[in-house]
């Protein structure tokens, strides 16, 4: 309200903006487009064809290196390719023969039934054993940590190779360190025993070395996530009577759920994907009875020399992940809007 001086009261309009005395007024802000107001204390935001100039070159690098063999891979599985037209240099369109003749064979399927298997097992013990060594390195003094810490460090580094050679020498029919173990041990018939003698043997090999390889990842992440934790909330679960896996359910998982989620997919792509260690450490045998698809692509390549038929084993992988992983990623688009 406003007091003239002849005492009159008159009412103010209710959407004026009280004045400050003395201060100027500050202009209403300008409609329209117009150059990028300048941050505070900085230059003004880059505008126009700049800020794509510079992306540029990441997204050319990108197109060069995955878009380009990905248009090819696809061009290559709609072609009738071999030897003798891979000799000729000719290329005959094949059109979806490929395809049908993938998913009409019951080897193909094998082998996916076999994927899925293989990266189930996989991931679940990676994530279980990784977590429970993350809590444990929470758990441990300074020395010790620092000691468990290394060790999985140095694990984590080994080449992939290197590593096959050595699980190959730990168990190797002849001078293996496991048949001396359980000869050792009491246990009968392990002199030159064949470890990699079926294709499920040979398997439960190559998961251990994956997930011995893929522990330190999860646990030293773990670690990491569990030093945001607040130490009131542990105070309080013991206050309350909870057990060590009371706490981890109510106080560690719903912390560090986000943690979990990521994790889990990032080592569902990583796994599914592993041909190194599958290939290094048997090629695929005994029979082709340990291969997964990108090992059981590569055989159809380069050792059967279908290449028509092996670019579209490859991309029969690439949709299958992408359609798995594609309901995975919604509950992580899902986590992070709740939050």
């Amino acid at each position: 309200m406003t007091v003239h001086s002849q005492g009159a009261v008159t009412s103010a309009p209710q959407d004026a903006p009280p004045k400050s005395a003395g201060l100027p007024e500050t202009p209403a802000p300008a409609t329209g487009t117009g150059p990028t107001p300048p941050r505070a204390g900085g230059k003004p935001l880059p505008t126009g064809w700049l800020p794509y100039l510079l992306v540029a070159p990441a997204v050319l690098a990108l197109a060069t290196l995955l878009l380009y063999p990905l248009i090819k891979n696809v061009i290559l599985s709609l072609q009738d390719i071999n030897k003798v037209e891979f000799i000729q240099r000719k290329y005959p369109f094949a059109g979806l023969a490929n395809y049908t003749e993938l998913l009409g064979d019951s080897t193909f399927w094998t082998v996916v039934v076999r994927s899925f298997a293989f990266t189930l097992a996989n991931v679940a013990l990676i994530m279980a054993l990784g977590s429970l060594i993350g809590i444990l390195l929470n758990k441990l003094g300074k020395k010790m940590r620092l000691v468990l810490s290394m060790a999985l460090v140095m694990a984590w580094a080994m080449p992939i190779v290197a590593s096959v050679q050595v699980f190959h020498w730990l168990f190797d029919e002849q001078f293996g360190v496991m048949n001396w173990v359980m000869r050792t041990a009491g246990f009968s018939g392990y002199e030159q025993h064949n470890w990699m003698e079926t294709g499920l043997s040979t398997m439960v090999i190559i998961t251990i070395l994956v997930v011995w390889g893929s522990i330190p990842f999860v646990a030293l992440n773990m670690y990491a996530g569990l030093t945001t934790v607040g130490a009131e909330l542990y105070e309080a679960a013991r206050m309350d009577g909870a057990n060590g896996w009371q706490t981890f359910w109510k106080i560690v998982f719903p912390n560090l759920k986000p943690f979990f989620l990521i994790t889990t997919f990032l080592e569902v792509i990583w796994v599914f994907k592993a041909f190194t260690q599958v290939y290094a450490m048997n090629k695929g045998g005994p029979d082709r009875a340990s291969e997964i698809l990108p090992v059981f692509a590569y055989v159809e390549g380069q050792s059967q020399a279908h290449y028509g038929l092996a670019a579209a084993i490859s991309v029969l992988t690439i949709v299958i992940l992408v359609v798995v992983m594609s309901f995975y990623f919604r509950l992580i688009l899902k986590q992070e809007e709740e939050q």
